[in-house]
């Protein structure tokens, strides 16, 4: 049985890249740093690096609770440190007296100054701080032109690591039963939405699985999924556990709201 077929369609070009990643390792012995991967991309990346004895894998994002890592692939024998991830914390600053400022924000900000998503990491909040880690070899563009984020302006201080504000993977765990795990079924069970409001959501583009926008009602959702729906936080298939006596499946999942 092939390693893809452990996997859906459409996560098979990231696994052609991890085993391209891995083959250049093997071959060259150098090491090989990715840039930001989400958490379903790290967990696919690891089971194809399995417990390889000659290409070993690890993920640092700036802090063991971070949701979006870098990772490393390296020959067996190397000695690496968490400076082989080449990350820079920014802090925010801006006139935090007079204007309001969130996650969604700063996200839209350096999206909207041309830098791919997989290139800066989490983004963090505590009563108005904000602080969000990059990748080292766009500190200095990051520096020079984010200014503004939503109406306000703003300047980026890069900081030590030692100053990063605490980040929370807490899932509060809640239990459920569905018909089916089609998205638009187990979506409405896990948001406490009616089956066509969740499908209303699906269909305007706001709902995402494994941070991908998916508009198929009828996708199937598997243990481990993440779903999350613009502005209502996010949710995890942590466990699919049996049927009931009257047929509906047991479901086991988490639920986390957005910064």
């Amino acid at each position: 049985m092939s390693i893809f077929d452990h996997y859906r369609k459409e996560e098979h070009i990231f696994i052609e890249q991890a085993l391209e990643w891995k083959g250049a390792v093997e071959t060259f012995y150098e090491k090989k740093r990715t840039d930001f991967l989400d958490p379903r991309e790290q967990e696919i990346l690891a089971s194809v690096i399995g417990k390889d004895d000659t290409v070993h894998l690890s993920f640092w994002g700036g802090d063991g609770e971070c949701e979006r890592k870098r990772a490393l692939l390296y020959p067996f024998y190397e000695e690496i440190s968490k400076e082989d991830f080449a990350l820079s914390l920014f802090q925010l600053n801006y006139p935090a007296k007079f204007t309001v400022i969130k996650h969604r924000d700063i996200l839209g900000s350096l999206i909207g100054l041309g830098i791919e998503r997989r290139k800066f990491g989490d983004i963090m909040e505590k009563e108005g701080r904000f602080q969000f880690i990059a990748a080292a070899e766009i500190s200095s563009f990051i520096e020079m032109n984010l200014h503004k984020v939503g109406n306000a302006s703003v300047s980026v201080e890069p900081i030590s690591f030692h100053r990063m504000l605490p980040i929370s993977d807490v899932w509060e765990e809640a239990e459920t039963t569905v018909s089916s795990f089609r998205l638009d079924a187990l979506t409405a069970k896990m948001y406490h939405l009616s089956r066509s409001k969740a499908l209303t959501y699906i269909e305007k583009g706001l709902v995402k699985v494994n941070w991908k926008t998916t508009e198929q009602p009828d996708f199937l959702l598997n243990s481990d999924d993440y779903v999350s729906i613009r502005g209502l936080g996010r949710r995890k298939v942590i466990e699919t556990a049996g049927q009931t006596k009257k047929g509906r499946f047991k479901v086991t999942f988490g639920k986390k709201q957005d910064p």
